[in-house]
């Protein structure tokens, strides 16, 4: 029995330890960071969310895109580097989550990294079609449907301006049109926020790295 405070204090020394370490201190290194302005272009970074992307953010949340896709373009040395990838023009840094609610920095990428995809893939209209189908832009994706974020109803009228343009397969029966909901038009605006592509003192050179198109 008398060895019991000796253990006890060691298990609460490694907890401590355990927190300071993983916790308190990386909680003070990103309390000291703050944003970034650029005299130059004459704008603050990185840059703030619209309100779209914010809900958007929320949706990439509930629909568990994290478990397939990370946020973070790694380090050059790295064998084969992020950025040779074309996944981004230069490596994530803490100050780029600054803005963010949650980090979605993830662990696995089952597809590609979504850290700068709003700035290789633009087009909304894109992401929409793969969202929804994703092997209607990207053969032998192995990324699931999202078709719960669409509805499929019947043309009554004018076709709608949102209406997805799919082909072959793809394509909803004749006289009906696949249309995005609030959530689907959310994720879009996130997925198109997502570009860290702009200079951050402590991110190094920014580069011009190749577009590749995301699965």
């Amino acid at each position: 029995m008398h060895r019991l405070p000796t253990l006890l204090s060691g298990i609460f020394l490694v907890f401590l330890t355990s927190w300071i370490g993983l916790v308190a201190y990386p909680a003070l290194q990103m309390g000291r960071l703050t944003p970034v302005t650029n005299a130059d272009l004459g704008t603050t970074f990185p840059p703030v969310y619209g309100g779209e992307a914010v809900a958007g953010q929320r949706v990439y949340a509930s629909e568990g895109c994290v478990y397939c896709h990370s946020q973070q373009v790694r380090q050059t040395s790295f064998t084969r580097s992020d950025i040779a990838r074309g996944w981004g023009v230069r490596p994530s840094v803490a100050r780029d989550y600054l803005r963010d609610s949650t980090a979605f920095l993830g662990s696995r990428r089952l597809g590609q990294d979504l850290s700068n995809v709003g700035q290789r893939l633009s087009d909304a209209s894109w992401h929409y079609r793969h969202l929804y189908a994703p092997a209607s832009v990207s053969e032998g994706s192995i990324m699931p449907s999202y078709a719960n974020l669409f509805t499929v109803h019947k043309i009554e009228g004018q076709r709608s301006v949102d209406a997805l343009e799919l082909d072959g397969d793809f394509a909803p029966k004749a006289g009906y049109e696949v249309v995005p909901t609030a959530d689907a038009k959310n994720l879009v605006a996130y997925l198109l926020s997502l570009r860290h592509d702009y200079p951050l003192p402590e991110a190094g050179s920014v580069t011009n790295a190749p577009a590749t198109p995301a699965n």
